[in-house]
């Protein structure tokens, strides 16, 4: 009993250095950058050192960061102690780099556009749409504003829908979402 126990606790640390860029970027704590920046941060740079070794100027100029973002990036990198840390996991085996293929202009199709969903998608998971979005350079909000590109109406869609058509933002059905993304027709 205690060897299947140590069997599968040696197999959970093998697998834990092989999570996502943007998971141990997160995990690492730096201030402001939450699950989202993180994935902000790895679509756009691809490795924990380039991440790092990004000057204030570089970082801003990423979709989505800002200054105390940056700022805040740019003092963990500067570090020892996290310089050390970084060096450790790495000795460790923890995955450092992304292994995403960086994607052209043309693959971005909603680089630098908010999307927000609303009423029940029928194709895909709230998530994996969200998901989507985000691999094509987009954002995906949960309340629709004037800063809103984008509305995809689901079935039983409501007051983000209304709020949409008051603000004269572009409503996609879901099946023109699935268009615009790449998606095979169903």
């Amino acid at each position: 009993m205690a060897i299947k126990s140590a069997e599968n606790l040696l197999a959970a640390i093998e697998r834990s250095k092989e999570r996502p860029l943007d998971r141990v970027l997160f995990a690492l704590g730096i201030r402001f950058v939450g699950e989202h920046v993180a994935r902000v941060l790895v679509r756009a740079l691809h490795s924990i050192e380039a991440i790092l070794n990004a000057t204030r100027d570089e970082l801003l100029q990423i979709y989505e960061i800002g200054p105390q973002v940056a700022d805040s990036i740019v003092d963990f990198s500067q570090s020892p102690q996290n310089q050390t840390l970084i060096q450790r996991l790495r000795l460790a085996g923890v995955k450092m780099t992304s292994v995403a293929v960086k994607a052209s202009k043309n693959d971005l199709m909603f680089a630098g556009k908010t999307l927000v969903f609303t009423g029940t998608l029928t194709t895909l998971s709230r998530k994996e749409a969200q998901d989507l979005t985000e691999q094509l350079g987009g954002r995906a909000a949960s309340s629709v504003s004037q800063n809103t590109d984008f509305v995809i109406a689901g079935d039983q869609a409501g007051s983000k829908l209304q709020k949409a058509k008051e603000l004269g933002i572009t409503i996609l059905s879901e099946k023109e979402f699935r268009d615009m993304a790449g998606l095979p027709k169903i």
